[in-house]
């Protein structure tokens, strides 16, 4: 009789495993990644590059403003104060009002100073600000 008991058990338990509960968990994980894929929005920035424009004309159309590592800030290559950038902004609007700016810093200049100057040309009347680095 022990034989018969024992060859039962070994008979019951070769059915395999119920892959059932397995199968509806990856249809349900299936289901969750593909209603959140719906609902991912990508964020992008639409970026407006400037025409090419020759070298004598981007001349006689813009300020440079250089902020150097030293906090030092040129005007049209020629050392000014932070707070006098407003006035020269000022008269060189004055003589073209549809006049841009490029502001030139330097990789290691202090953000602070180039925002004092970014303003400076702001409170000047001048909205086209240009941003490039040097060194």
């Amino acid at each position: 009789m022990r034989m018969r008991r024992h060859s039962s058990e070994v008979h019951e338990s070769s059915h395999g495993i119920d892959l059932a509960p397995m199968l509806d968990f990856v249809l349900n994980l299936l289901i969750f990644f593909i209603i959140t894929a719906i609902f991912v929005k990508e964020v992008g920035l639409d970026v407006n590059r400037p025409t090419q424009m020759n070298q004598s004309d981007s001349e006689g159309s813009s300020i440079q403003l250089q902020v150097l590592e030293t906090s030092e800030v040129f005007f049209n290559n020629r050392l000014v104060d932070v707070r006098a950038v407003r006035a020269n902004v000022e008269r060189e609007k004055a003589l073209k009002s549809d006049i841009g700016v490029l502001v030139i810093a330097d990789k290691k200049a202090q953000t602070g100073v180039i925002m004092s100057v970014v303003d400076q040309v702001r409170l000047g009347g001048i909205y086209n600000i240009t941003f490039s680095t040097s060194n």
